[in-house]
This record gives C-alpha cells, sequence and structure tokens, in this order.
C-alpha cells in the first residue's frame, strides 16, 4: 500500500467520527456517559399529551371576559376586560348519571374500608331528594326515584352533587387515569380540575368574542324557530325546548369548540369563589378569584329552570359550596402543557 492510500485511510478515520458525532450517533451522552458535561437527565423523550377521553381541546387566546349585552343590574360586578386564557382540554359535555356512577362504584369497591360506606353514600352520593325539596308544592318524586338510578337517565347530566363532591371526583378520575398509565410506564397527566370561570366563559363563547350565546348570535332559536337551549322560554312553559326537565347531553347543537350544553340543562360549578369585584382584582392572564373563607362558589350557564338571562355567557351567579340543587351539576377540565397556542393537534 503506498503513502498515498494511506494518507486517505488515515483522513478517512479522523472524518468517520465527526460525521457520526454531529449526527447524534457516536459517543451520546447519557446516564453515567456525560463526559462530565451538563447534559440533563437522559431518558425523559416521548411526551405528548393525548387528549382525554371525552373531552375537547381549548386553545389559548385572548377574550374580553364579562357581559356580551346590556346588563343593568350587573354593570358594576360584571364590566368587560380583555385577558389571556391558557390551553386546555374540556368535557364536551356536563358530566352523566352513567359516569358519575362509575366513580360511585370504583370508591364503593376500593375505598370503603378507607372512608367508609356511610361516608360515600352521604358525602359523594347524589342527593336525588332535591327533585323535592327544591321546589314549593312540586310533584318531584318520580324523579328523585328514578333520575339517578333508572337507566332510561343514565345520559343525562347528574345533579344533586355539591362543589365539594364535583371537585372529589376531579381528584378521583385523575388517580385513576394515571394509575392506568403508570402501569403501561407512561408520564402522569395533568389533574382533572374544575374549570376557572375565566376559563369556563372563554370556552363557552367558542372562540366568538362578546358572543351572548355560545351558538354566537343574540336569538334564542334557529332560522327554523326551534330553540337552541334547554331552559325556561316563557312563564309556566319548560317543555317547548323539547325536554320538561334535563335533556340528555349533547341533545343541541355545540358551540364552535365542540362543547355541547354550555347554556341550559344544568348550571356548572366553576372552582372560583365568589366576589362582586372579582373582575377588578384578578389577573389578565389565566384569572381565578381563591377565597378559602369564602362558601359561595361560582355556579355558570343557566339550567333548565332558568330563564334565558341564565343562559348568556356573560351572567354571572354562585351557589354555597356545601348546597346540592336538582339544576346544578359539572364538567372537568385539565390543563394543557405545551406550545401555548394549543394547536398542534
Amino acid at each position: 500500500m503506498n503513502k498515498m492510500n494511506l494518507r486517505v485511510i488515515y483522513c478517512l478515520l479522523a472524518i468517520v467520527p465527526l460525521f457520526l458525532q454531529g449526527c447524534g450517533l457516536l459517543g451520546k451522552k447519557g446516564k453515567g456517559d456525560d463526559q462530565g458535561e451538563l447534559v440533563g437527565v437522559q431518558g425523559r423523550e416521548g411526551w405528548k399529551q393525548v387528549i382525554p377521553y371525552g373531552m375537547v381541546l381549548v386553545p389559548s387566546g385572548v377574550f374580553h371576559m364579562g357581559q356580551a349585552d346590556e346588563d343593568v343590574p350587573a354593570t358594576q360586578i360584571n364590566m368587560n376586560k380583555q385577558i389571556t386564557i391558557g390551553g386546555f382540554y374540556m368535557d364536551d359535555t356536563e358530566i352523566t348519571n352513567n359516569e358519575y356512577r362509575q366513580f360511585i362504584n370504583i370508591m364503593l369497591t376500593d375505598s370503603v374500608s378507607a372512608l367508609g360506606e356511610d361516608y360515600i353514600m352521604k358525602e359523594l352520593y347524589p342527593d336525588t331528594t332535591v327533585w323535592v325539596k327544591d321546589f314549593a308544592h312540586h310533584y318531584g318524586d318520580p324523579m328523585m326515584e328514578y333520575y339517578y338510578m333508572h337507566p332510561a337517565f343514565d345520559d343525562y347530566p347528574v345533579v344533586g352533587v355539591d362543589w365539594w363532591a364535583a371537585r372529589y371526583f376531579c381528584e378521583w378520575r385523575t388517580k385513576y387515569l394515571n394509575a392506568y398509565r403508570a402501569s403501561q410506564g407512561e408520564f402522569a397527566m395533568p389533574n382533572f380540575r374544575l374549570p376557572s370561570e375565566a376559563e369556563w366563559e372563554y370556552a363557552a363563547r367558542g372562540g366568538r368574542d362578546m358572543a351572548k350565546y355560545p351558538w354566537g348570535n343574540p336569538y334564542l332559536t334557529n332560522t327554523l324557530g326551534c330553540l337552541l337551549a334547554n331552559f325556561k322560554p316563557g312563564r309556566g312553559n319548560y317543555y317547548n325546548d323539547g325536554y320538561q326537565y334535563t335533556a340528555p347531553v349533547a341533545s343541541y347543537f355545540s358551540n364552535d369548540y365542540g362543547l355541547y350544553d354550555m347554556s341550559g340543562n344544568v348550571s356548572e360549578w366553576c372552582e372560583d369563589a365568589y366576589n362582586p369585584a372579582a373582575m377588578q382584582v384578578t389577573w389578565d392572564l389565566n384569572p381565578k378569584y381563591d377565597d378559602d373563607n369564602e362558601p359561595r362558589k361560582i355556579v355558570r350557564g343557566g339550567s333548565w329552570k332558568d330563564v334565558a338571562y341564565y343562559l348568556e355567557t356573560g351572567t354571572r351567579t354562585y351557589e354555597f359550596q356545601d348546597t346540592t340543587k336538582a339544576y346544578i351539576g359539572f364538567r372537568c377540565a385539565m390543563t394543557y402543557l405545551g406550545r401555548s397556542s394549543g394547536r398542534e393537534f
């Protein structure tokens, strides 16, 4: 072999390692092989947040929170304010009787020894008596007997659940999902939780800033004259929308984010405590008003027994946190971890 060939071979031997190293094929720095350099903890690649079953992505954005129409009585407690909301996932419907039953059944199976059956039945079981005690001189006995237990109502929104029970459901749902993911060797997902009031209103508008209702226009009917939500259309009239009490979830059109029943059917618990001045004192990025000493919690969306005013996306109201009602349910949210736009899906 002549000197020229040897020089070529030596050059190739010098270049190949550089090429492989540049491509990440040689000298990959991992545990025990970081060569004294700051390379971070290896083996954490592969995270991609999946959309939980039954949820939709609400992308981050900017909107004007507050009254979306003339609202003289509430002008001082619901003034418009431009805020930014980070991306999050939200249940596309309210939690149903059958979904809540899964929670109760698993709790009774797995947690009786820890919490006790009496505690579960008293504190977490839906209060079916609300159908009788919420309304004076009302024959609510059939609803009390059948609404939660009978399969005819499996796809109807659960009611008779107070704010504490709704939050506990979110905690259980988090542990239940992440226990399965851990068994598959996957990273834990963020916690399920109740949406903040700002998140709820932003989601209800469906990307239509200043929209009076989730469907966008200021009217309660479509061009065919059909009512667009389950509510009380007039004095003594609960039925013209098709249902005298609650309706099966997703019985009406969704908004532009794919969320159903953001107006009507049942009102929904939010995470925030109620304060008439919350709009003025909260920050303009992902606002949430916390006050452990305030027993009143935000309720949004209006229900089957409410007039149209409570269906408006900007209407604020509240209920006491330990109160159960025949017209209040909930849905869960989950923080999105990723690009701030939240649009890669």
